[in-house]
Parts: C-alpha cells; structure tokens; sequence
C-alpha cells in the first residue's frame, strides 16, 4: 500500500508570496538591514519600557540575532516608518535551522506604544504569518509546523491579536529572581565512578555543553536542537560570563564531557529599572545519563555562590511553568520568587 505519510510541506501545499504590509499610518515600508540596529534597538526599547521595563534589549543581542546566516533580512524582515522617518514598526521572521521533531517558525517584533490601536500592528502580524507558513512550507519531513510569537504579560493587545489569527495562548514562562546575599546550600553531586563534578565553565566545553543541553531539553515544550552557530553567538557573546557559569563533567582531559550546566550571562541595560544588579541564568539543565544525582541542585548553588562573590545582588532565570522536569517547584525550594510572566502563542499546520 502506499504510504500516507505526507510531508509538512505537502500539507500546506502551495503558498503565495507575502503581500508586504500596507497601512496609511507607514510612509515607508522595506526591509531591514545590518545597518538598522540602532533604529531596531530604539523601536524595541520603546516597545519593552512600556510592556517590561525591567527587561531592556541591547544592541549586542539585535545584531548578533541580524547577522544569524538562517536569516534573509531581505525577505524575513520589515521596518514600518512613519512620514517624520520614525521607525514605529518592526517584524522579523525566523525559521529554526535545528528541526528535528517539529518546525519552528518565530516571529518577533511589534509596534512602538505611541503608534498602537490603529490597525499597524494586525497588518504587520498578517504579513509575518503569510512569511511564516512560506517558510513552513519549504520543511520536506513529516512533522508539525509552529508560528510561534511571545509577548510580556504587560502587553495587553497582543493576545487577543494572537488568539484572533489562530495562536492561541499556549504556554507561560515565568521570571524569577533569588537575592543572592541569603543563604546558599551546597550540596555535592553523587559522583560514582565516572568521576561526576562541578567546574567552572570554559570555551574548550562549550559544544560539548551545547550537546548536553539538546539532550536534556528535548523533552521540553518547544525545543529543538540548538546547532553550533546559534550556540556560538550566546556563548562568544561579550554579555556572557564564562566565569559565573558552571558545568557537570565526566571524564579527564580531552576526554571530559558535559552532563550538566549553569550558563550564566549580565544584562547590565536592564538593572537600572530592575533598581539593583543582577545575573541571568540563561540555562540550567541535566543530560538523560545524569539525572537522579544531584546535579542541578550542585549547579544551582555554585552559580548562585559565583554570582554572589563577583558582587552582584540577583540572580534571575525563567522557567516553563509547566516544564516536565518540575524546574519551578526546585527553584522555588532554592529560595527563587516568580515575578513577571511571558506569554507564548502558537500557530500549528
């Protein structure tokens, strides 16, 4: 018999080309370049002072997210700007380059407040999912397609927008933050033979921690494998503190492999509004082969005790509300307060 299976892109069968966004309220619409990152941090900064102030972009991650080589500016971005040439608008589509069990297209970007309610940013989101399901389109594997979008739980249009076009709400990440001048337990991994420990992070580990960490995200809500560009970009990133970061290794030498980490980076555009310093802990995780051995507990409190002794007051992190691993309910036990909350929004084909 033949089979019946069907390919994502066979699914969604021929799709037209994006229609570029019109609206009377854009004098110019084009797409975005390289030399744009300033204007986009701008645009961004005014849309997250008034959604989450506590949470700035900078220019470092803008232009490291431009330059990402699975990224055509020419057809996955467009700036809107007003006939004073201010830019009120901004989208970005992106597909992930690591699908493995499901595509994933991310659209990001939205309206500066001043410019909001005026229909500017239903016809920037209708260009980014026609964008979105073209892209989609090119996936030759039998697997879901997602367009997926995030939005600050400050931002009180964009859910019902979302929800209006088919991306119902779907998941909550929470923001939570732990003073690091309170106790810190420590607490050592079971070691056995393989000779299990935590060391400070460095650059000769940094694929092998990458390939630990798509071990034990790929039971996570909405992960797929990070490949070694995306990866290099975080951890060569000048905001990222090597330092503060720490690993679980097995093995000597050459030979050592990562089975855990705490990855560590310093936002420092965002401590002004936070009203204190603080370090972000982009990732904690545990490869399948190490769980039940302590590891994240010995991770979290010696990343806890590095940010500490470099002088810094918080240490923050977000969390999948509903994440399989229960990761809030242990950062909750490790003296961690949830704070403000992320909101994610999927469209599926």
């Amino acid at each position: 018999m033949p089979s019946q299976t069907r390919t994502l892109s066979e699914r969604l069968g021929p799709v037209p080309e994006p229609v570029r966004p019109s609206h009377p309220g854009i004098a110019e619409w084009r797409s975005a370049t390289a030399a744009d990152v300033d204007a986009v941090v701008g645009a961004l900064t005014a849309m997250a002072v008034t959604d989450s102030p506590e949470h700035l972009p900078s220019a470092g991650h803008v232009a490291e997210e431009l330059a990402l080589s699975h990224i055509d500016l020419a057809v996955d971005s467009v700036l809107g700007f007003d006939a004073a040439g201010v830019l009120v608008a901004y989208g970005l589509v992106a597909l992930d380059p690591g699908a493995d069990t499901r595509a994933q297209s991310y659209l990001s970007g939205g309206v500066i407040p001043e410019a909001r309610g005026r229909g500017i940013g239903r016809e920037l989101l209708r260009w980014q999912l026609e964008r979105s399901r073209q892209q989609l389109a090119t996936v030759t594997a039998d697997v879901p397609g997602w367009s997926m979008l995030f939005c600050p739980e400050g931002n009180a249009s964009a859910p019902a927008l979302f929800a209006r076009v088919g991306a119902p709400l779907t998941r909550y990440f929470v923001g939570m933050h732990r003073d690091v001048a309170k106790p810190i337990d420590r607490v050592e991994p079971r070691a056995a033979e393989d000779g299990l420990r935590i060391v400070p992070f460095e650059p000769a580990l940094a694929d092998s921690a990458r390939r630990s960490r798509n071990d034990s995200f790929r039971d996570h809500w909405g992960s797929q494998p990070t490949l070694p560009e995306e990866w290099s970009v975080m951890v060569d990133a000048p905001a990222f503190r090597y330092d503060l970061s720490r690993v679980a290794v097995v093995g000597e030498g050459d030979d050592r492999r990562v089975v855990g980490f705490g990855l560590v980076e310093l936002n420092e555009q965002d401590w002004e509004a936070q009203g204190y310093t603080s370090a972000y802990i982009d990732y904690i995780g545990v490869s399948r082969e190490a769980r039940g051995r302590r590891v994240a507990p010995a991770i979290i409190g010696e990343v806890l005790t590095a940010i500490r002794d470099a002088g810094y007051q918080q240490a923050l992190l977000d969390v999948d509300s509903a994440s399989p691993t229960g990761a809030d309910e242990l950062y909750g036990r490790w003296g961690f307060v949830a704070g403000t909350r992320e909101l994610a929004f999927v469209r599926e084909y």
